[in-house]
């Protein structure tokens, strides 16, 4: 198995013939059907049967999408809301993606001051040195990183990536209709999300790959296809995280550019189009063969 984790997830891809990402965006209140029934009869406070109906949610969703898919990308929010047995349904849901062999992607968007970014690295990637021993971090594979607080506060992420061979995605121009506000605005001479996009690309091939892509990815919405064509050429080494298929409307026949480096240069993520669907499995079979034939024509 390749070292680096673009190489990695490159094999992935080719292994599975799939670019699918299943997004997990567990809501108590709207879980699998059934899955409530089983913590139904426990006993223990309603943050800990919320804990423990989202991990069964999280395990049985993964079961059943999980063949289909390369990655799943936790939304960190939803699991700590719930406290400390959300923390522990995150645990979960992260061994149940090693077990399916998929990538566990922390989607949290985190990005601070420099010193603060070093915390947020060994909370995701690393772990924390107390005179008491190691205390060891969630362990993802990759996670999501928030580049507004300029090159500095990424430079601790991008660096623990290095050591525990792991990969950023950086957002560079968002799905929701809210980042035409600031990330399309001129800055002065182009928009921000294109000097976003060159902070990228300076920066990746610090985690550059045997295979051509860097493991510093970008974020680019799926539901705004017309800058994807154009950010391709601005990161051409970057592996893109296009989010938006799906609820948010984003049409997966618009992605092609995202492919022009290859079948590896894009992963497609799907929450509630996946989980929200009567057949999840057949929503993400489906998804993964309209992707890997628009990725290979």
């Amino acid at each position: 198995m390749a070292s680096t984790f673009a190489d990695r997830l490159t094999a992935l891809v080719e292994e599975r013939r799939s670019q699918v990402c299943l997004g997990l965006d567990p809501d108590p209140a709207k879980l699998l059907p059934g899955i409530a029934v089983e913590v139904d009869g426990g006993s223990g406070a309603p943050a800990v049967l919320a804990g423990r109906a989202v991990a069964a949610h999280c395990r049985e969703l993964i079961a059943r999408v999980g063949p289909h898919c390369v990655a799943v990308k936790p939304q960190l929010a939803c699991f700590e809301r719930l406290g400390p047995p959300g923390w522990e349904a995150l645990a979960e849901a992260r061994e149940a993606a090693r077990e399916a062999g998929l990538i566990f992607l922390a989607d949290g968007k985190r990005g601070d001051v420099p010193v603060t970014a070093a915390a947020y690295a060994q909370a995701l990637v690393g772990s924390t040195p107390t005179p008491w021993g190691e205390v060891p971090g969630l362990g993802a594979d990759a996670f999501t990183a928030n580049p507004m607080l300029g090159r500095d506060a990424l430079e601790p992420l991008v660096a623990a990536c290095e050591e525990h061979d792991a990969g950023i995605f950086v957002l560079v121009r968002t799905s929701n209709p809210g980042a035409a506000d600031f990330m399309d605005a001129p800055s002065p001479d182009v928009p921000l999300h294109e000097r976003l996009a060159a902070l990228v690309d300076s920066l990746s091939g610090r985690l550059l790959g045997e295979c051509g892509l860097s493991g510093l990815g970008a974020v680019v919405g799926a539901t705004e296809p017309e800058h994807i064509a154009h950010l391709r050429e601005l990161m051409p080494r970057a592996v893109f995280l296009l989010p938006g298929v799906g609820a948010q409307g984003g049409d997966p026949k618009l992605l092609g550019a995202a492919f022009a480096p290859g079948p590896a240069a894009a992963i497609v993520s799907s929450s509630r189009g996946i989980a929200g669907a009567p057949d999840p499995a057949a929503a993400a079979a489906e998804l993964r063969a309209t992707l890997w034939e628009i990725s290979n024509s």
